[in-house]
């Protein structure tokens, strides 16, 4: 049942993607806000079909502690799964995505257009004053920065692997940071076919107030996302046992 799920589920994703990219066009012409409206109902879309043919569901913990203003928010990645969910948990999404996406055809145009900020990864230290440049046009206008710290996705309960670009654009920027965590990867396991039944929680941490030595950021940020995401993945784990699912040790996949 799981397998036949996990089918009808990555067609319907792949259908309704290039159904939503063909039918936003006409939002290349309008104002940057008519672009993002269209992701995060293509983002909603998504999760109708997880709950209806995946039966995955999610719960967002700590709604409260999100600001409303400008702020950059750093997240577990574990997933395909964050990439779309994140653009309805803030009101303004700006994400900082690695470069070759906007060469995409259509997508790379929607991100371009909805101000989305490209890093070229093969330019290291020189990459990230651009990064900064734009990123503080982003918060100037009241935006909500997503970052990966990690860069990538890492496998649920793999050693973490933060970079420095987020304690970089923290520190330039001035932006308080949201720490976020999550278990997506379990049920919707990187580099993996199958989609798990369950309930994929997101947490919000308390924020990180600016001001802060750049590497007592980075210990803080990293020990509040891993010491959140190690509890969740563990409550994901002993939920998805509870179905007579056991999942291969995340060491074999890192």
């Amino acid at each position: 049942m799981i397998l036949f799920r996990s089918i009808l589920f990555n067609l319907l994703f792949y259908v309704t993607l290039a159904l939503y990219c063909i039918a936003a066009i006409p939002t290349l012409l309008l104002p940057r806000r008519a672009v993002v409206t269209v992701a995060k109902a293509w983002a909603a879309t998504n999760h109708w079909l997880l709950r209806v043919v995946c039966g995955i569901h999610y719960e967002l913990r700590g709604a409260e502690k999100i600001p409303s203003g400008a702020l950059i928010v750093a997240a577990k990645h574990q997933s395909v799964w964050e990439t779309f969910t994140l653009l309805l948990l803030v009101r303004d999404p700006v994400y900082i995505l690695k470069r070759e996406l906007l060469y995409i055809p259509l997508f790379g145009w929607y991100a371009w257009k909805a101000g989305m900020i490209p890093v070229d990864r093969g330019k290291g230290t020189q990459a990230l004053l651009g990064v900064t440049i734009r990123a503080r046009q982003s918060l100037a206008w009241g935006a909500q920065i997503l970052i990966f710290p990690e860069g990538t996705r890492r496998a649920a309960g793999a050693e973490p692997r933060y970079k420095h670009g987020v304690a970089h654009l923290y520190g330039e920027t001035g932006a308080a940071c949201l720490p976020v965590a999550l278990n997506a990867g379990l049920f919707w396991p990187r580099r993996q076919f199958l989609r798990y039944p369950g309930t994929v929680v997101v947490e919000i941490l308390d924020p990180i107030p600016p001001g802060l030595d750049k590497k007592d950021f980075a210990a803080r940020l990293q020990d509040a996302i891993e010491t959140a995401t190690a509890r969740l993945v563990a409550e994901g784990r002993r939920e998805l046992a509870a179905h007579g699912i056991t999942l291969r040790a995340a060491a074999a996949e890192s």
